[in-house]
């Protein structure tokens, strides 16, 4: 990569950078391919102020790998994982995702954003509380692992319950749907792979905003409930992909919403 020079750098605009600090520090240009493919390299060795900058310099990465069409998405945003020390064997997945989040984006525009960095922090503190790691995020997803599924469980709980109470920018109502499962997939270098992995995405898509949905795995994992919550049965179900049907469980409890329609048509097969 040619070095970019302190006249050049001058000269490019806030845009050209993926990371503006708040003394005006700008890093990480991504103007062009090279500088793209570097920031990309080093960008978990940045120092951010905070997980919000964190996240909308990642955003802007992300944007601008896509666009100038340098790997598939899921390759760049294994490049953007922090390394953790992931637990192995039998383990509970949760996956969050927004909503409606493409009818959100229109309303929102460039608001959007500062929303999901609000999200973001909100699900990180519930995993983290718990016990869980984060796995990955990207758009509008966040993916988390969990050694218990109790504390999968908790977390679960504790973000449907996080979202429902804040209060959103724009008078907007944020439902999220989160799907849980019980599995023993493989550790590769880079993240999980396996069954358990397609299946807590399937379980998640099932679910409806404001709704948590586990797998029978997952129950039979979680053993004694905690007191005040309830899981309902909502029956067998093919999903999309997957061999065989599969039991889905809806988590209950007073202060969550209940009265939801039968599990997502596109999450099944």
């Amino acid at each position: 990569m040619p070095p970019l020079g302190a006249r050049e750098r001058a000269r490019l605009p806030n845009s050209a950078f993926a990371y503006i600090d708040s003394q005006g520090r700008r890093v990480l240009p991504i103007h062009d391919e090279a500088h793209v493919r570097n920031a990309l390299a080093r960008f978990s060795r940045v120092s951010f102020e905070n997980e919000a900058d964190r996240d909308r310099a990642r955003m802007r990465l992300l944007k601008a790998a896509k666009k100038l069409g340098i790997m598939p998405l899921g390759f760049v945003g294994a490049q953007l994982r922090p390394s953790q020390h992931l637990p192995r064997g039998q383990v509970t997945f949760v996956l969050i995702d927004i909503e409606g989040s493409t009818e959100l984006l229109h309303r929102l525009g460039d608001g959007y954003g500062t929303v999901l960095s609000q999200l973001r922090r909100l699900l990180r503190t519930a995993v983290q509380r718990a016990g869980g790691h984060e796995v990955d995020a990207r758009g509008d997803e966040l993916f988390a692992v969990f050694e218990q599924a109790a504390s999968a469980l908790d977390a679960a709980v504790a973000i449907q319950r996080g979202v429902q109470s804040h209060a959103w920018a724009d008078g907007i109502e944020l439902r999220v749907r989160v799907g849980m499962h019980t599995g023993r997939p493989v550790l590769a270098g880079a993240g999980y792979i396996g069954l358990a992995v397609h299946t807590v995405a399937r379980v998640c898509t099932s679910a409806h905003g404001g709704q948590i949905v586990i797998s029978s795995a997952a129950r039979d994992a979680i053993g004694s409930l905690p007191d005040g919550i309830a899981l309902k049965s909502l029956g067998a179900w093919r999903l999309n992909g997957l061999r065989g049907s599969l039991e889905l469980l809806q988590v209950r409890a007073d202060d969550l919403l209940d009265d939801f329609p039968p599990p997502r048509p596109v999450a099944l097969g």
